[in-house]
């Protein structure tokens, strides 16, 4: 099997869901503006360093939603898509998908953000296995703030790509696999594979990958 494994934020699209997600809810009335952006903004210069707690996280971004409920949160999430996302998926984004597609490999994104942001996005792109972080649900199947199972982050990327080729009967000596990734988060994933792209990198990951010899892809460059 040929997998093509692919990162969501900054990677296939030029913003980072969760972060705009978050600075959206603030926008439409559901946070105190200038708390939320100074720890979002927190939060966000972590995950660029290497360093970000992802349950503390997840807890924090989740927040909003929460107090508002499944219906509005939903809701707004269809405007987000609308007016955030939608405009800034761009022809060479879904290009790339296509060739992989052409070539018959298995298309999964495999993202950090937790998957209520993510699946309408992934399911934009049409691509239909998502491997993001997911959320614990209560009684009334809403989300409660905690993950659930092992959050697809850093390693536990692997730890995620590796159950999804288990319940399939494979492993890694099965597939041949190539990632693509903007963030020095993802450095074990891209280890791990046989054809690691470093898309759109960060500055440390970009310096890994001309050192290493990868392959460097600006998706988003004119």
């Amino acid at each position: 099997m040929k997998l093509a494994l692919f990162d969501l934020d900054n990677t296939l699209i030029p913003i980072d869901s969760d972060y705009a997600w978050g600075a959206y809810t603030t926008d439409i009335g559901w946070t105190d503006p200038q708390v939320f952006k100074q720890r979002n903004d927190d939060f966000y210069a972590h995950y660029k360093a290497g360093t970000l707690d992802i349950h503390a996280y997840v807890r924090f971004a989740t927040a909003a939603a929460r107090r508002q409920g499944a219906a509005k949160s939903i809701a707004a999430h269809v405007d987000f898509m609308r007016d955030i996302v939608l405009p800034v998926i761009t022809p060479a984004a879904r290009d790339l998908l296509q060739q992989h597609r052409t070539a018959g490999d298995q298309i999964i994104i495999v993202t950090a953000t937790n998957a209520f942001v993510t699946r309408p996005i992934a399911q934009a792109f049409g691509v239909d296995e998502l491997i993001a972080v997911d959320l614990e649900q209560d009684d009334n199947g809403w989300i409660t703030g905690n993950i659930q199972g092992v959050p697809s982050f850093r390693e536990g990327k692997i730890t995620r790509v590796e159950d999804w080729l288990a319940q399939r009967g494979l492993g890694w000596g099965d597939v041949d696999a190539t990632f693509y990734s903007d963030s020095i988060n993802d450095l074990s994933l891209l280890e791990k594979v046989q054809h690691p792209v470093a898309t759109n990198p960060d500055e440390r990951l970009r310096a890994i990958a001309t050192e290493r010899g990868w392959r460097i892809l600006d998706l988003f460059t004119p």
